[in-house]
């Protein structure tokens, strides 16, 4: 009973850091130290987006694979050193793209307020921006993150694309959210691609059969050449909106996870929701959103401000890897 108690006031204490964690964020934390940072993001994301719209869906990886490994606090974007391997190294993020883009808006704010904003704040912010860019909901998004002191590569666990419904919410009920918002966050896959060995053995050599067989014929055209990829979108690949659910309801879904949400019966019913109203999933696409960017965030006095967001600042305790 004692030792029932113990574990009881453990998890109620890990579960109040982490309340009060996100608490800690504010809308416009900004506003007096560093009033242009939101400006200075937007423009940046805004000139990208003009010339290569599949930012949005970079932002959206980077920001996912971040906060999915040690919280939202930039690990993945430090560079390995020799033989230790960051974050950045691990197999899923070797085609996690958009770096430049966080760097150079990184330089801009270091020449305006240095020292000031973090790196994790820009990744947020940015994927914020380049979602409304691509037609997605234009959420309001706490700020206040500070970058983290550690990146291993070893640490880089994710879920991949052929896991089943339960398997792939194990990954999000750890880190606090919901089937709801695993169903919604997975709606990013409305601006995505995926590469043809992801999802190869549902073409060949038997044709899966929860496929639309002329999908198939077609992927399997597509697919020829072991570097093609395909928009896990097919219709409005570069636009986010309800589309992508659409798609699945008519066993068009490409990766074994997007279709597998419509064969779950605890899944289907928050797809079909989504599939007939683009207003409930744009909502709810905020919501998760939100909800992502607080994953274990470091506030406060905890971390630190790079000011080259690939480097940790130039103290004893900065490590790549534990």
């Amino acid at each position: 009973m004692k030792m029932k108690m113990i574990l009881s006031l453990l998890i109620f204490h890990c579960c109040l850091i982490h309340l009060v964690s996100a608490q800690l964020l504010q809308v416009g934390f900004y506003n007096t130290t560093c009033p242009q940072t939101e400006t200075i993001v937007r423009q940046a994301v805004q000139n990208q987006f003009n010339s290569d719209p599949s930012i949005t869906a970079a932002l959206l990886r980077m920001h996912f694979h971040d906060c999915f490994v040690r919280g939202c606090d930039a690990s993945i974007l430090i560079k390995s050193i020799g033989s230790k391997k960051s974050e950045r190294e691990a197999g899923p993020n070797k085609t996690v793209r958009g770096f430049e883009l966080i760097d150079k808006i990184k330089k801009t704010l270091e020449t305006t307020c240095p020292s000031t904003v973090s790196c994790a704040d820009i990744i947020t912010l940015a994927t914020r921006d380049s979602v409304a860019l691509a037609g997605g909901p234009n959420y309001p998004i706490p700020t206040g993150r500070r970058d983290g002191l550690i990146s291993n590569a070893a640490d880089v666990n994710l879920p991949g694309p052929s896991l089943t419904i339960p398997q792939a919410l194990q990954f999000f009920t750890n880190k606090g959210l919901t089937l709801n918002d695993m169903v919604t966050l997975l709606g990013a896959h409305t601006v995505g691609i995926a590469h043809c060995n992801f999802f190869q053995d549902r073409l060949s050599p038997v044709p899966d059969k929860t496929m639309d067989p002329t999908l198939a014929a077609q992927l399997l055209k597509t697919c020829a050449k072991s570097s093609a990829t395909a928009f896990l979108d097919q219709n409005t690949s570069f636009t986010v909106d309800n589309e992508y659910y659409r798609q699945i309801t008519l066993r068009k879904g490409i990766l074994t996870i997007d279709q597998e949400l419509t064969l779950d019966k605890s899944s289907a019913p928050i797809v079909t929701s989504f599939a007939a109203n683009k207003d409930v999933f744009s909502q709810s696409f905020a919501n998760a959103m939100i909800k992502m960017a607080n994953i274990d965030v470091l506030v406060g006095s905890a971390g630190e401000i790079r000011k080259n967001c690939g480097v940790f600042n130039q103290k004893a305790n900065r490590k790549v890897v534990n």
